[in-house]
């Protein structure tokens, strides 16, 4: 872990995030659970994985 890392540790303990700003966390992390928990039952879709690789080559194995 790095200094930076504890600076902010230190001034969230002594500022905390408000009740408000906690709820958008928790709600931003409870969409990206509900996506991953969708894309582990159902699948990537075909349609959203590129044909070619990044320059229009050939696809990596």
């Amino acid at each position: 872990m790095n200094f930076g890392w504890l600076l902010r540790m230190s001034r969230w303990a002594r500022h905390p995030p408000s009740k408000r700003q906690v709820q958008i966390m928790l709600a931003i992390l409870a969409v990206f659970l509900v996506l991953f928990g969708i894309e582990r039952i159902w699948g990537w879709p075909d349609w959203l994985t590129p044909a070619g690789g990044l320059r229009g080559g050939m696809p990596r194995p």
